[in-house]
């Protein structure tokens, strides 16, 4: 058969079968054959528009925006937790008293405390990653979900009952493992399930559900300032549990990765979930035939550069680069000063602003997040390329947080406190433009398909180990009872945010119009960074490895066996 618009009656036949196995075609009995339809379906995802994508594709983007929905849930509690150190009925709970050089008490929860919330959750999160490297390769990645999915429900209580801040922190490490599953799980679904057309656009949505969460959360409270009982953060810890029941019913009925399940030599399952993924619109001469013979190419193209599938192969050969590469740019996302802005409510507390204006900038801050996407996307089809973002972003970045510093020298303070707070809001749109939503189309690409799940997770670990490092020093640069540096924490992040420009200058590469086989060939080449770009490549003048085609013919020869039966 050749494509599926081509053949009349047989594709009639594959359009109609419930188990997509009969009508396969004979052609892919060679190894040649087989190159042949992978690289058909490769000049297709070339060729194919953003247009074309969203109508080849409209499954697939549904549940990948569904799946991604649940990164949603870590980006509401960690915006109550750092925002409820300047909630008062918080403070009157957890801390402990503070009296000032005037004689008034007020509230706050030790730094040392405040710290070691903010970082409980990083310590479960490294945990979590750390064993989905293992389980989802294993069980695969809606099994592996839903289960995280259960696992929130139930420990979302201990937050609701907590009566000491130990409570709470038992909470957030335990909470932080299932949460450290979705931070890779969202990310390695959505660029597995969708064309080179569409991935940039599925990944760094994730970054939206990020942002969706954060304002939800800030919304809550501020919904409950007016409260001076304990329901004024019971009740924002007890709508977490509006989430994990209606994503745990979705993602059942979704199609598992299809690359998964060709990793897995589940072929016939892989072809299902193709169909499953994309519509009956043949605009692009889309055939799952083709398409999963250009994943079985891939995946005998990465055996060949990768010995292994386990953590210690991330660091072998040229996965090393790649694995060196996700982690940086994952760090870069904290060490860029996206730690400082997380503790936004707070600092603008601490720089003079009241108790409902800070709250108000903190929810700028977070809608902006939100549109921050839509702005990458548009950047991004305009055809500003992911290593292009990243510098000039980290450029426009660090500018302002040397800004930041300078106010901290003004002396009329109400004036100052407020441009620190416009200021903060105009990084927070520059730092969604580029670094906090480039990034996650980053980690997704650069990464080979054996090792993905694991090199991200890596990079995630390393992103939550900066996090905590950062999670000890900025409570310390922002208490009043311990540095107290206030604006001039600026100049702090201003000088990592510059390092940070000088590495992405000269390791990052651009992945933008890639596939992954392409990206394979191009670190197996040791090309420059700077000249990503630029390099032709051609990935099926590449010897493959055979004993993976013939595990691909095998599979094909059974399928058509049942099909006769």
């Amino acid at each position: 058969m050749g494509s599926e618009s081509g053949k009349g009656a047989e594709a009639d036949v594959v359009e109609n079968v419930s188990v997509p196995t009969g009508a396969l075609k004979e052609e892919h009995e060679n190894l040649g054959d087989i190159i042949r339809n992978a690289k058909l379906a490769t000049e297709k995802e070339h060729k194919m528009t953003l247009l074309q994508g969203l109508k080849l594709y409209p499954k697939a983007i549904a549940w990948s925006v569904l799946i991604s929905t649940c990164i949603a849930m870590e980006g509401y509690d960690i915006s109550l937790v750092n925002n409820f150190y300047a909630f008062p009925q918080f403070n009157e709970k957890y801390g402990v008293a503070v009296t000032a050089a005037d004689g008034s008490v007020s509230y706050q929860v030790p730094a040392a405390w405040q710290a070691g919330l903010s970082n409980g959750a990083v310590v479960g999160e490294i945990i979590g990653l750390i064993i989905n490297g293992w389980v989802s390769e294993r069980f695969g990645y809606r099994y592996t979900v839903i289960g995280c999915l259960a696992l929130i429900a139930a420990f979302t209580t201990i937050f609701f009952t907590a009566q000491t801040v130990v409570h709470l922190q038992v909470a957030e490490i335990l909470c932080g493992i299932p949460w450290g599953v979705f931070q890779t799980l969202t990310i390695t679904y959505a660029s597995e399930v969708c064309p080179v057309a569409l991935r940039g656009y599925l990944t760094t949505y994730v970054n939206f559900c990020w942002g969706i969460g954060q304002m939800i959360g800030i919304g809550v409270i501020m919904g409950n300032l007016w409260r001076t009982d304990e329901w004024a953060y019971r009740i924002p810890y007890s709508l977490q549990w509006m989430w994990p029941v209606p994503l745990m019913i979705g993602i059942f009925f979704a199609p598992e990765s299809p690359w998964w399940l060709v990793r897995k030599g589940r072929l016939e399952d892989a072809k299902r979930s193709l169909l499953r993924l994309t519509s009956l619109d043949r605009e692009t001469d889309f055939d799952a035939d083709e398409t999963v013979a250009m994943m079985v190419h891939t995946s005998a193209l990465e055996q060949k550069i990768t010995d292994g599938a386990s953590y210690l192969d991330c660091f072998k050969g040229v996965d090393r680069r790649r694995t060196e590469i996700v982690c940086m740019c994952w760090a870069i996302q904290n060490l860029s000063g996206n730690s400082f802005s997380n503790y936004s409510t707070y600092f603008l507390q601490q720089a003079g602003l009241s108790n409902d204006k800070a709250y108000s900038f903190a929810m700028g801050q977070y809608a902006i997040n939100c549109v921050g996407v839509f702005g990458a996307w548009t950047l991004i089809t305009l055809g500003i390329g992911r290593r292009t973002l990243y510098l000039y972003g980290l450029a426009a970045l660090c500018t302002m947080l040397m800004i930041l510093g300078f106010l901290g020298l003004a002396k009329d303070r109400d004036a100052a406190s407020l441009a620190t707070g416009s200021i903060m809001l105009v990084w927070a749109l520059c730092y969604q433009l580029t670094v906090g939503t480039v990034c996650y189309s980053l980690v997704a690409e650069i990464s080979t398909r054996r090792l993905q799940i694991k090199t991200v997770v890596l990079g995630r670990v390393l992103y939550n180990i900066v996090a905590i490092i950062c999670g000890v020093l900025t409570p310390y640069m922002l208490n009043p009872s311990a540095w107290d540096w206030g604006n001039y924490a600026g100049f702090f992040w201003a000088g990592s945010c510059f390092l940070c420009f000088v590495y992405t200058f000269f390791r990052v590469p651009e992945p933008a119009g890639r596939t992954f086989a392409e990206l394979d060939l191009l670190f197996e080449k040791k090309v420059s960074a700077r000249k990503f770009a630029s390099t032709d490549v051609d990935v099926f003048a590449e010897h493959v490895e055979e004993d993976v085609i013939q595990t691909y013919k095998d599979q094909l020869a059974l399928s058509d066996m049942k099909i006769k039966v």
